[in-house]
């Protein structure tokens, strides 16, 4: 499988991408609000689950905005 996609996207990365700082990103990883997955250190969200978020098809999407 050879794909120039990324199937997930750094805190820095989604921070850009939502217009958020990156303590409110990391902030909203820590309390469940952006789904996300730990390998050793690092926080990864992958593409899929943020973007059934930002759908509203993911039932911890709150659309409280």
């Amino acid at each position: 499988m050879q794909t120039s996609e990324k199937l997930c996207w750094s805190v820095a990365e989604v921070s850009k991408l939502l217009n958020l700082s990156r303590n409110a990103t990391y902030q909203g990883c820590l309390t469940g609000q952006i789904p996300c997955i730990r390998i050793g250190k690092r926080i990864l969200i992958p593409k899929s689950q943020l973007e059934k978020l930002l759908s509203g098809d993911s039932p911890k999407g709150d659309r409280d905005v």
